[in-house]
């Protein structure tokens, strides 16, 4: 028995070895600095990735718009389906341990030169049950654990970028409503400032091309506001797309009156492993593959199979019995691969580039979510920046236009100065609301870039 045992030891000790019984090992480092050198970093672990979407974004009608994608886009729906798929794979994994019973209940009527007919039968209950001695059903079922936490990974993703899109297409909505304000505002002005020139030409103190290049100005300007309508149009198809609903207008609020956080913890990278879905999903990919190779591997090694039968019968040899009998069998069988170990060697070396291929996935996710902070970042910085300074031109032309249209009353101004100052002024005003849009969208991606909040 002892030796039984220590062949036993042997025998796994050797299959280790030979990588069919290694666990797969977490990743627990990440590239240094990745988050750029620039970005710096806090000791604790306090993250704004993990702030619950409504507190990030507590605009009402943003809100029921979310909770209407939530409920309604048919990816995220896809996604769910896929954890039911993968969550169905890994219970026939887990079945795949258990023997397997069949009922096969067979009878037949035979005469022989007339004579009168025999009937026999059989009732046997079968049974077949393969011993994992090798690990083939073991690394069948960790892949599949593997692939059914994936799939939840995945749909975690697909939450963060459905939430994220939503947000994104309403800031947009409002920038197109804020420019198209403004538009409104400098054709309304533009038109007053033809007709007031129309009356000084008509006084004799301003020239036909004057007027006529103003009138072209605001013919411009008009054309820029259809086109804005349009954008506008097109921006709240696309959130319906996003909300799986036919074309509509959507109420929102103002640019102006958004309320966005302003702390924004990055906590330190490591914490990306496990907040970032598609970086955690892609780590599971890399798991599934690792014991794709080690269910490869067992495929050189032979499976062993107990089978058996147990029921009623009738039939005794040459004779024929009345009532009938219990009949009982078992059997074990070895079989081992010879003729086909140039395919297992092939099965082998696709598992093993397959693995290496998830292996530089994983990195690549991983740097590219340290490159979506880091641009985050740097684009929220940069448009705080520029807020102040189009602060100040803005005031600045508001300031010009005033002086040149007085000037130009009195005669000693053109009108391709007022003219230079309104479209300026006008230029500001859309990038400045540009940037503040910039500065919510940037918000909304570094909030995306550290996980985007975990699913309820």
């Amino acid at each position: 028995m002892k030796k039984k045992i220590c062949l036993y030891i042997a025998a796994t000790a050797l299959m280790s070895s030979c990588g069919i019984y290694n666990r797969y090992t977490p990743v627990e480092t990440v590239p240094e600095n990745l988050y750029g050198e620039q970005v710096t970093l806090a000791d604790d672990t306090t993250n704004f990735g993990q702030t619950d979407w409504r507190e990030v974004f507590t605009d009402p009608y943003l809100q029921q718009l979310i909770e209407l994608g939530l409920a309604n886009n048919t990816d995220y729906q896809a996604a769910q389906l896929r954890i039911q798929e993968a969550e169905a794979t890994l219970l026939s994994a887990k079945l795949a341990f258990l023997p397997a019973f069949a009922l096969s209940p067979q009878g037949s009527v035979s005469s022989f030169d007339g004579q009168k007919a025999t009937w026999t039968y059989q009732v046997p209950v079968t049974a077949s049950w393969e011993l994992d001695i090798f690990g083939r059903m073991r690394n069948a079922k960790k892949q599949a654990q593997a692939l059914y936490a994936q799939s939840r990974d995945y749909k975690q993703a697909v939450r963060t970028q459905l939430i994220a899109s939503i947000a994104n297409t309403y800031y947009t909505l409002l920038m197109l409503d804020e420019q198209l304000a403004l538009s409104e505002q400098t054709a309304t002005a533009w038109k007053e400032t033809v007709a007031s020139a129309r009356a000084l030409m008509n006084a004799g103190r301003y020239d036909e091309s004057g007027v006529s290049q103003m009138e072209a100005t605001y013919y411009s300007v008009e054309t820029s506001v259809l086109d804005l309508k349009e954008q506008i149009n097109q921006t709240e198809n696309s959130l319906s797309l996003l909300l799986a609903e036919t074309p509509k207008h959507y109420k929102r609020g103002k640019l102006s009156e958004q309320q966005l956080p302003d702390d924004f913890a990055v906590g330190i990278p490591l914490q990306l492993l496990a907040n970032r879905p598609d970086v955690r999903s892609a780590e599971h990919g890399l798991e599934a593959a690792f014991y794709a190779t080690n269910q490869a591997r067992s495929n050189f090694y032979p499976s062993i199979t107990l089978s058996g039968s147990a029921g009623w019968t009738n039939e005794a040899g040459t004779m024929i019995v009345n009532p009938g009998k219990f009949l009982a069998s078992a059997i074990g069988s070895l079989t081992q691969p010879l003729f086909n170990r140039g395919q297992n060697i092939a099965q082998l070396k696709i598992a093993k580039a397959q693995q290496e291929e998830a292996r530089l996935s994983f990195e690549q996710t991983l740097l590219n979510a340290g490159t979506e902070v880091n641009n985050a970042l740097t684009a929220y910085q940069t448009a705080r920046d520029k807020a102040s300074l189009y602060e100040k031109q803005i005031e600045s032309l508001h300031k010009a236009l005033r002086s040149t249209s007085l000037l130009m009353e009195y005669g000693t101004n053109t009108y391709l100065e007022v003219l230079t100052a309104r479209q300026t002024l006008l230029s500001a005003e859309l990038s400045q609301v540009a940037n503040r849009f910039t500065e919510i969208q940037s918000v909304v991606n570094l909030y995306q870039a550290l996980g985007g909040g975990s699913e309820e």
